[in-house]
């Protein structure tokens, strides 16, 4: 199916060999505060069908449900190459170190910088975490390391080709 250039955000695939769209978040995608096993891992993602023109991406975990300031932002990577496909787990820790050179990691709302995990209030319900992989059409966002992952919606928005999203579901 052909997607028309007005099509604000259309879809290519994206997968995870941590957890499935829809599915718990495993133990190891959850806060380190959270119990056994838990371990503020990144998951493993792998994308495919990218629109031609492609330059970059970016990937973001977002939870919609978190009280508060209209969500929590647990993840936030920006500028990687055109020629990425996929991220190991872990590749968002603080460190960064599996992350393509170039790539960098904003700090999510914990104030830390690379991947939070789940970790919701109890008691508050299931809450949602969307991966998303953002296919750019700029090789180099443009941003710092200092930029808020709230304003990377609109930053990246006009250079966004097409979205693929996956969700992980946690409750405590």
């Amino acid at each position: 199916m052909a997607h028309h250039q007005q099509d604000p955000a259309p879809s290519f695939h994206v997968s995870s060999a941590s957890f499935l769209d829809g599915q718990t978040l495993p133990p190891a995608q959850r806060g380190a505060s959270t119990g056994a096993g838990a371990k503020d891992e990144s998951p493993q993602l792998s994308w495919s069908g990218a629109p031609a023109g492609t330059q970059g991406y970016a990937v973001t975990m977002f939870d919609p449900d978190a009280p508060g300031r209209g969500g929590f932002w647990h993840w936030a990577v920006l500028d990687l190459p055109a020629a990425t496909t996929s991220l190991p787990a872990g590749a968002g820790s603080r460190q960064g170190g599996h992350l393509p050179p170039g790539a960098f990691q904003l700090k999510n709302d914990g104030g830390s910088t690379g991947y939070m995990g789940a970790a919701p209030p109890r008691g508050h319900g299931p809450h949602r975490y969307i991966v998303t992989v953002h296919a750019l059409d700029v090789a180099h966002s443009g941003l710092g390391a200092g930029t808020h992952p709230s304003a990377l919606e609109s930053k990246l928005g006009p250079h966004t080709l097409a979205r693929a999203t996956l969700t992980g579901l946690y409750e405590r």
